[in-house]
């Protein structure tokens, strides 16, 4: 299932929307019935209003009622894509996923962690 997440993902990371900083992103989520939903950064002028690609994919899949999920494969050029703090706290909301990232060069998959590895202190209310 991890090469599929990462292929999803890959070509979800064609479709980004960043010419500011030129960083690409796609990311790949499984449900936990086994659907696929992908998402790409899309960035804006105004900088904080760019929207990461693990949201756009949580956001795709609750909005077409899923709220389970076993996984998010993340990939970009070269560096180790692990999700910017505000994408962990919204991953954090629909529980311990395994997050899974590679080079989108090669597809070589760089690291697979649980999400509480990469926020032992979620906020909760």
């Amino acid at each position: 299932m991890t090469k599929k997440l990462l292929a999803a993902a890959k070509t979800a990371q064609r479709r980004a929307y960043a010419p500011y900083s030129k960083f690409s992103v796609g990311a790949a989520l499984l449900t936990k019935s086994g659907a696929i939903y992908t998402g790409c950064n899309v960035e804006n002028a105004s900088y904080g209003l760019t929207i990461c690609a693990e949201r756009v994919a949580i956001t795709k899949a609750v909005s077409e009622g899923h709220r389970k999920f076993q996984a998010i494969a993340i990939v970009c050029p070269g560096t180790q894509p692990t999700p910017c703090g505000a994408c962990r706290q919204f991953l954090a909301e629909f529980g311990d996923l395994i997050v899974i990232y590679a080079d989108s060069r090669n597809l070589r998959l760089n690291q697979t962690y649980r999400l509480a590895e990469l926020l032992p202190h979620a906020f909760e209310l």
